[in-house]
């Protein structure tokens, strides 16, 4: 009998970036994996933490205050910059929101300081003393293994505007709301299976069809996966899309 795959992921700084309850991210795949006879195993790694870029196919990285956003990104490009890089060239499955998002790139001006980033993604952001991007937000999006265009919901709230390098792509295209500037059209970034967003909700609840796309990515898996009773989920994404005006 074959033996069942497992999504194995590493939460990054689970303690210190995790805000507007991105935790339920960690917990939709787990539930979603459970209900599939999938195994999930899940790892921390904190503060001063080594990371093996072998032992997980997911990373995920989520929002925090600016005081621990600060704290993290030192800690970032000293203790596990190089793992990051190394298991997003073999393949595993990066995601980062908000804060987590702005850590992947080259750096984050705030105010006085220059935040550094792990370079992961060829972007910058500077913290705006304008008015904060907040609201709900839909962007379309194109990904491997999926037919069409699809629409993520969710919500975002940033003082930070991220300019994406020339060699960057954005992860969609904003429908309703701000994005990485509130002007530029574009949210998000994605390289190969290195996502970056602003959706906050938390952005998996919100977007089920998204959390089985990451988990088939990481597992080398082909879409769709299984089926599942997503009644109340896509009831979620119907009730995100209105809040946003899609």
């Amino acid at each position: 009998m074959a033996e069942r795959p497992v999504l194995r992921v590493c939460a990054l700084y689970p303690d210190l970036m995790n805000i507007y309850a991105d935790r339920g991210n960690l917990l939709l795949l787990e539930r979603r994996c459970a209900w599939r006879g999938l195994g999930f195993r899940l790892t921390g790694a904190g503060i001063g933490d080594a990371v093996d870029p072998d032992a997980h196919d997911l990373f995920y990285l989520g929002g925090g205050q600016d005081r621990d956003q600060v704290l993290c990104a030192h800690d970032l490009v000293e203790h596990k910059s190089a793992a990051l890089h190394a298991a997003a060239a073999r393949g595993a499955a990066i995601l980062a929101v908000c804060g987590g998002y702005q850590l992947l790139g080259r750096s984050y001006e705030l105010a006085d300081q220059t935040i550094p980033g792990i370079g992961l993604l060829d972007l910058t952001t500077v913290r705006h003393e304008g008015p904060r991007l907040i609201g709900n937000v839909a962007i379309e999006v194109e990904l491997p293994g999926l037919e069409g265009p699809r629409v993520l919901a969710g919500f975002e709230n940033h003082a930070g505007r991220t300019e994406l390098g020339a060699r960057e792509r954005p992860l969609g295209r904003v429908l309703r709301g701000h994005g990485n500037t509130g002007r530029s059209g574009a949210e998000g970034a994605r390289r190969g299976h290195v996502v970056g967003t602003y959706l906050h909700g938390p952005l998996l609840p919100k977007n089920a069809w998204f959390a089985d796309w990451l988990t088939a990515t990481a597992l080398g898996l082909d879409l769709p996966l299984d089926p599942l009773d997503d009644a109340l989920e896509d009831a979620a994404h119907r009730s995100a899309r209105r809040a946003a005006g899609v």
